[in-house]
């Protein structure tokens, strides 16, 4: 069944991707760019938004701006990686360089797209391994919070 789940989820996020994304050029308009990073945050929340982002670009609109147009609509809206292992780098990356906040939204995105929580938790055990035990256990910690806040009862057993 999560297989099945997980399938679904990333080919309505794909398809949804796929329909706004465009070669990204010069010649490309910012209205194109941001209207694709938009469509990068409605799939990946599930049409919840994205509240910090929201933030940015009403409190600091250059930042806000460049985070949605380039970050989500030319970066992350890219197609060659599914979103579900573009999640799962990116949480990697964000465990990695112990950057908690955005590690527990991405955490959350990859969740939202089929991710089980013991991939998540496979992600924190690299982390050992290629950025130490001290970023592994801060990562661990925001997992626990992030499953704590989805009703996710610890420990997950391993998808093996």
């Amino acid at each position: 069944m999560q297989g099945t789940k997980r399938t679904l989820a990333m080919a309505a996020t794909a398809a949804s991707l796929a329909a706004t994304t465009g070669p990204a050029g010069a010649a490309e308009t910012a209205d194109a760019r941001a209207q694709r990073g938009q469509a990068v945050v409605d799939a990946l929340s599930g049409g919840a938004g994205q509240p910090v982002l929201d933030g940015l670009r009403r409190d600091f609109p250059p930042l806000g701006e460049a985070t949605l147009t380039y970050a989500l609509g030319e970066i992350v809206g890219r197609t060659v990686l599914d979103p579900q292992t573009r999640q799962l780098a990116t949480v990697a990356m964000l465990a990695a360089q112990d950057l908690q906040p955005q590690l527990k939204i991405h955490a959350g995105y990859a969740l939202n797209l089929g991710t089980a929580p013991a991939e998540l938790n496979e992600v924190v055990y690299l982390a050992t391994v290629y950025a130490g035990f001290p970023r592994a256990l801060n990562a661990a910690a925001t997992l626990r919070a992030l499953y704590g806040e989805r009703g996710i009862a610890l420990p997950v057993a391993d998808a093996e």
